[in-house]
């Protein structure tokens, strides 16, 4: 595909809005999605939508950045300094920035059953998943799995979070839950366990079951994305406890 062409040169099936009503966003690259928020191309070369979205992108990746990672957290001013995005085109991307944040981080309402490790990741990714230090966080369910809350317990730096089972138990109690899920982020995006996970959710699983408080999940967030230690590691069949 050549990119300094007009999208209205390109055949209709590589027209990103094309493209988009007929296979769905999500198989459009990063360019073509920010080829359909500019409208319009320019830029170095009389780019196409599609190549200035490129270019935008090939900017924060200058300095081997994760482009979308930046554009996180992009302001106005360091949008307009790339050649072909005025303020019309900065607002319109910074917009959609926004409105992805915020439903990455709207969370279900109090008393929702949490049945699904998705449902309680969205419950706690306000405060775990887009950070850039470790957090450690516990989801507070009653008998019924229904959502009572959730709750910090500690705060790391950029690689490692302090949790001891002693403070998350603290937590549980005095919040009055009577089930649980706990989880931590991954400011590096990668949402494998690493070996401290696995030996903090084996020391959590123990306690749950002398307290008698069960332990449903230990989730890992990160960039959008989450691991269910549950789903992902024989950790709870090797243990018996209430659900």
């Amino acid at each position: 595909m050549t990119y300094s062409l007009r999208i209205l040169d390109l055949p209709e099936s590589d027209r990103p809005r094309e493209r988009l009503m007929a296979q769905g966003a999500k198989y459009l690259t990063h360019a073509e999605l920010l080829a359909i928020l500019l409208g319009t191309g320019q830029g170095p070369g009389k780019l196409s939508a599609v190549g200035l979205g490129q270019h935008i992108l090939q900017h924060f990746s200058e300095h081997q950045q994760d482009p979308l990672t930046v554009l996180r957290d992009v302001n106005a001013s360091e949008l307009t300094q790339i050649s072909g995005i005025g303020p019309a085109k900065a607002t319109t991307i910074l917009a959609a920035i926004e409105l992805g944040k915020r439903i990455c981080q709207a969370r279900p309402p109090e008393l929702t059953v949490i049945d699904d490790p998705a449902l309680a990741a969205a419950a706690l990714a306000s405060e775990l998943m887009w950070q850039s230090q470790e957090r450690f966080a516990v989801l507070l369910l009653d008998v019924k799995h229904r959502l009572l809350g959730t709750q910090v317990v500690s705060i790391g730096t950029a690689t490692e979070t302090l949790a001891h089972p002693r403070d998350i138990f603290r937590e549980i109690i005095r919040n009055g839950a009577t089930r649980a899920i706990v989880a931590h982020n991954h400011p590096s995006g990668q949402t494998d366990p690493s070996p401290e996970d696995l030996e903090l959710t084996q020391q959590l699983l123990a306690g749950a079951q002398i307290l008698g408080l069960p332990l449903l999940d230990h989730l890992i967030l990160g960039n959008g994305d989450f691991t269910s230690l549950r789903q992902t590691t024989s950790l709870w069949s090797d243990c018996s406890q209430e659900v």
